[in-house]
C-alpha cells in the first residue's frame, strides 16, 4: 500500500473577486521509504501538494490519503494525530523558537502532542538525533547563536524526534549557500536510509532533483514528468503510478 496517495486532486483558492487554481487533476502515489522531490517554477503547484499532505489544507476535488485515510473524511482532532504521530515539517526559514535552546527545540514536539517517549529514552533519542545532525556540542546554543546550515540541522532533527513516517520538508536549501545545502541534503538522505523515513520536497534545487529517487515535475499545477529513478520517464498529467523502484 502506498503511504500517500493523491488522486484527481485540484485546490482552487480565492483571490478577490477570482479564483486561482493552484493544481488540476494531481495524481501520484509516494511508497515507504522514497526521497521524492516535487520541482517545477514558482506558482507551479509544489507547496499547494505538501500542505494538502501535510493536512494543512483540504482539496476542492479529488482526495488526499495518508496511510489509508482519506484525510478531508477526518476530525480535526484525527488530524491533530496525524501530523503529531504521522508527520514531520522542515520549513526554508527554519521556524526554531528562540527563547529555547537546541535540545529544547528538537524535544518541543514531544511536549505538544502524546508523551510517547519518556524520561531518560526520550533524552538519549534526542541526543541520538543531535548527534546525527551534528550539533552535540551545541546543544545548550540557541538559534541566534548558530548559522543557518546548523539552524537547519536543528529543524531536521526536530522534525524526526516524533518518529514520523513522513517528513515533508518545503524549500529547506533555499535560504542556504550551497556548499551548506549540499552538506544538508546528504544529511538528510543518510536519515532517509538509516531510519526509513519517506522525505517530500518541494524544491527548485537541482541537487535534491539530482539525488531523489522519485521526481515529480510540474508546471501550471500539471504534472508533466513523474520518474522513478532507473524507470522510463512519463509525460503529460499523470493519473496513474509510475511502477518499480
Amino acid at each position: 500500500m502506498a503511504i500517500v496517495k493523491l488522486e484527481n486532486v485540484k485546490k482552487i483558492y480565492p483571490l478577490g473577486k477570482t479564483k486561482v487554481v493552484a493544481v488540476r487533476n494531481i495524481s501520484f502515489e509516494i511508497e515507504k521509504g522514497d526521497f521524492i522531490s516535487i520541482a517545477g517554477p514558482s506558482g507551479s503547484g509544489k507547496s499547494t501538494i505538501l500542505n494538502l499532505i501535510g493536512c494543512i489544507d483540504v482539496p476542492t476535488e479529488g482526495t488526499v490519503e495518508i496511510l489509508g485515510k482519506v484525510t478531508s473524511t477526518l476530525s480535526d482532532k484525527e488530524i491533530t494525530n496525524l501530523r503529531h504521530e504521522v508527520i514531520g515539517f522542515i520549513f526554508q526559514s527554519f521556524n526554531l523558537i528562540p527563547v529555547l535552546n537546541v535540545y529544547e527545540n528538537i524535544e518541543f514536539p514531544l511536549l505538544i502532542g502524546k508523551e510517547t517517549i519518556k524520561g531518560r529514552e526520550r533524552e538519549e533519542w534526542i541526543e541520538f538525533l543531535m548527534e546525527e545532525v551534528g550539533l552535540l556540542k551545541w546543544r545548550k546554543h540557541k538559534p541566534n547563536e548558530l548559522s543557518g546550515g546548523q539552524r537547519q540541522r536543528v529543524a531536521i532533527a526536530r522534525a524526526l524526534v516524533t518518529k514520523p513516517r513522513i517528513v515533508l520538508a518545503d524549500e529547506p536549501t533555499a535560504n542556504l549557500d550551497s556548499e551548506t545545502g549540499e552538506a544538508i541534503i546528504e544529511l538528510m538522505k543518510k536519515m532517509n536510509k538509516e531510519l526509513e523515513t519517506t522525505f517530500i520536497f518541494s524544491t527548485h534545487d537541482p541537487t535534491i532533483v539530482e539525488i531523489a529517487d522519485h521526481v515529480i515535475h510540474l508546471r501550471d499545477g500539471q504534472i508533466v514528468e513523474n520518474i522513478r529513478k532507473g524507470v522510463s520517464m512519463v509525460k503529460g498529467n499523470v493519473s496513474d503510478r509510475v511502477g518499480g523502484v
